[in-house]
Protein backbone atom coordinates (compact mmCIF):
# COMPACT_ATOMS: atom_id res chain seq x y z
CA UNK A 1 0.00 0.00 0.00
CA UNK A 2 2.76 2.47 0.97
CA UNK A 3 6.55 2.64 1.02
CA UNK A 4 9.20 4.13 3.27
CA UNK A 5 9.66 6.86 0.65
CA UNK A 6 5.96 7.78 0.98
CA UNK A 7 6.48 8.13 4.75
CA UNK A 8 9.53 10.35 4.28
CA UNK A 9 7.79 12.51 1.68
CA UNK A 10 4.70 12.97 3.83
CA UNK A 11 6.74 13.69 6.96
CA UNK A 12 8.62 16.35 5.01
CA UNK A 13 5.36 17.79 3.68
CA UNK A 14 3.88 17.83 7.20
CA UNK A 15 6.91 19.66 8.59
CA UNK A 16 6.88 22.17 5.70
CA UNK A 17 3.22 22.96 6.23
CA UNK A 18 3.59 23.26 9.99
CA UNK A 19 6.63 25.53 9.69
CA UNK A 20 4.43 28.12 7.98
CA UNK A 21 1.81 27.76 10.69
CA UNK A 22 4.39 27.98 13.50
CA UNK A 23 5.58 31.27 12.03
CA UNK A 24 2.06 32.67 11.65
CA UNK A 25 0.08 31.46 14.69
CA UNK A 26 2.05 32.97 17.63
CA UNK A 27 1.92 36.42 15.99
CA UNK A 28 -1.86 36.38 15.62
CA UNK A 29 -4.37 38.05 17.91
CA UNK A 30 -5.73 35.80 20.69
CA UNK A 31 -9.35 36.50 19.78
CA UNK A 32 -8.76 35.62 16.12
CA UNK A 33 -7.15 32.30 17.11
CA UNK A 34 -9.85 31.29 19.57
CA UNK A 35 -12.92 32.59 17.71
CA UNK A 36 -15.46 29.87 16.91
CA UNK A 37 -15.44 29.67 13.12
CA UNK A 38 -17.88 26.80 12.72
CA UNK A 39 -15.26 24.09 12.10
CA UNK A 40 -15.57 20.70 13.80
CA UNK A 41 -13.38 21.85 16.71
CA UNK A 42 -14.55 25.45 16.43
CA UNK A 43 -11.45 27.59 16.40
CA UNK A 44 -8.04 27.65 14.79
CA UNK A 45 -6.27 26.84 18.06
CA UNK A 46 -8.68 24.08 19.06
CA UNK A 47 -8.18 22.43 15.68
CA UNK A 48 -4.39 22.79 15.81
CA UNK A 49 -4.35 21.31 19.31
CA UNK A 50 -6.50 18.36 18.23
CA UNK A 51 -4.11 17.75 15.34
CA UNK A 52 -1.11 17.82 17.69
CA UNK A 53 -2.95 15.37 19.94
CA UNK A 54 -3.68 13.02 17.03
CA UNK A 55 -0.07 13.10 15.88
CA UNK A 56 1.07 12.32 19.43
CA UNK A 57 -1.25 9.33 19.69
CA UNK A 58 -0.39 7.87 16.28
CA UNK A 59 3.39 8.37 16.38
CA UNK A 60 3.56 6.83 19.86
CA UNK A 61 2.01 3.70 18.36
CA UNK A 62 4.63 3.66 15.61
CA UNK A 63 7.79 4.50 17.55
CA UNK A 64 6.81 3.13 20.99
CA UNK A 65 7.68 6.54 22.43
CA UNK A 66 5.77 8.78 24.80
CA UNK A 67 2.08 9.34 24.25
CA UNK A 68 -0.34 11.56 26.15
CA UNK A 69 -2.92 11.08 28.86
CA UNK A 70 -5.14 13.73 27.27
CA UNK A 71 -8.44 12.22 26.12
CA UNK A 72 -9.86 12.98 22.68
CA UNK A 73 -12.62 15.12 24.18
CA UNK A 74 -9.95 17.33 25.78
CA UNK A 75 -7.57 17.29 22.81
CA UNK A 76 -8.48 20.82 21.72
CA UNK A 77 -6.79 22.23 24.86
CA UNK A 78 -3.56 20.24 24.58
CA UNK A 79 -1.18 23.22 24.35
CA UNK A 80 -2.18 26.14 26.61
CA UNK A 81 -0.84 28.97 24.39
CA UNK A 82 0.07 29.54 20.75
CA UNK A 83 3.76 29.74 21.72
CA UNK A 84 3.54 26.42 23.60
CA UNK A 85 1.74 24.90 20.60
CA UNK A 86 4.50 26.12 18.25
CA UNK A 87 7.21 24.55 20.41
CA UNK A 88 5.30 21.28 20.80
CA UNK A 89 4.52 21.24 17.08
CA UNK A 90 8.22 21.70 16.23
CA UNK A 91 9.17 18.75 18.46
CA UNK A 92 6.38 16.58 17.07
CA UNK A 93 7.37 17.26 13.47
CA UNK A 94 10.95 16.30 14.31
CA UNK A 95 9.73 13.09 15.94
CA UNK A 96 7.60 12.15 12.91
CA UNK A 97 10.52 12.93 10.59
CA UNK A 98 12.91 10.82 12.66
CA UNK A 99 10.47 7.89 12.57
CA UNK A 100 9.98 8.26 8.79
CA UNK A 101 13.72 8.37 8.15
CA UNK A 102 14.22 5.09 9.99
CA UNK A 103 11.14 3.16 8.82
CA UNK A 104 11.76 0.16 6.56
CA UNK A 105 9.44 -1.67 4.19
CA UNK A 106 9.00 -4.53 6.66
CA UNK A 107 7.86 -2.06 9.34
CA UNK A 108 4.88 -1.17 7.15
CA UNK A 109 3.44 -4.68 6.81
CA UNK A 110 1.31 -6.61 9.26
CA UNK A 111 -1.20 -5.30 11.72
CA UNK A 112 -0.94 -2.66 14.41
CA UNK A 113 -2.94 -3.37 17.56
CA UNK A 114 -3.85 -0.82 20.22
CA UNK A 115 -6.53 0.19 22.67
CA UNK A 116 -8.53 3.13 21.32
CA UNK A 117 -9.73 5.55 23.96
CA UNK A 118 -11.89 7.20 21.29
CA UNK A 119 -14.03 4.11 20.70
CA UNK A 120 -13.23 2.40 24.03
CA UNK A 121 -12.07 -0.92 22.60
CA UNK A 122 -9.11 -2.88 21.32
CA UNK A 123 -8.31 -2.23 17.65
CA UNK A 124 -6.19 -3.99 15.05
CA UNK A 125 -5.66 -2.59 11.55
CA UNK A 126 -3.01 -2.90 8.85
CA UNK A 127 0.05 -0.84 9.76
CA UNK A 128 0.06 0.76 6.31
CA UNK A 129 -3.52 1.98 6.82
CA UNK A 130 -2.58 3.45 10.19
CA UNK A 131 0.36 5.34 8.68
CA UNK A 132 -1.89 6.71 5.94
CA UNK A 133 -4.32 7.74 8.70
CA UNK A 134 -1.59 9.76 10.43
CA UNK A 135 -0.85 11.76 7.30
CA UNK A 136 -4.46 11.97 6.09
CA UNK A 137 -5.60 13.28 9.50
CA UNK A 138 -2.93 15.98 9.33
CA UNK A 139 -3.94 17.06 5.84
CA UNK A 140 -7.65 17.03 6.69
CA UNK A 141 -7.39 19.24 9.76
CA UNK A 142 -4.70 21.52 8.31
CA UNK A 143 -7.11 22.13 5.43
CA UNK A 144 -9.69 23.28 7.96
CA UNK A 145 -7.10 25.53 9.59
CA UNK A 146 -6.09 26.93 6.20
CA UNK A 147 -9.73 27.86 5.48
CA UNK A 148 -10.16 29.46 8.91
CA UNK A 149 -6.91 31.42 8.55
CA UNK A 150 -7.99 32.67 5.14
CA UNK A 151 -11.36 33.72 6.59
CA UNK A 152 -9.43 35.56 9.33
CA UNK A 153 -7.56 37.59 6.70
CA UNK A 154 -4.30 35.65 6.90
CA UNK A 155 -2.31 34.33 3.96
CA UNK A 156 -1.14 30.79 4.74
CA UNK A 157 1.48 29.16 2.56
CA UNK A 158 0.67 27.14 -0.55
CA UNK A 159 -0.46 23.62 0.32
CA UNK A 160 0.19 21.84 -2.97
CA UNK A 161 2.53 18.88 -2.54
CA UNK A 162 4.28 19.34 -5.92
CA UNK A 163 5.32 22.86 -4.84
CA UNK A 164 7.07 21.67 -1.68
CA UNK A 165 10.65 22.98 -1.61
CA UNK A 166 13.27 20.34 -2.40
Amino acid sequence: MITPEYCRTMARYNAWQNTGLREMIPAMDHDALYKDRGAFFGSIMRTLNHLLWGDTIWISRFDDGASTDVAIEDSFDMAPTPAAWAADRFRMDARITLWAQSVSAIDLVGDLSWYSGAVKRQMSKPMSMCVVQLFNHQTHHRGQVHAMLTAAGQHPNDTDLPFMPE
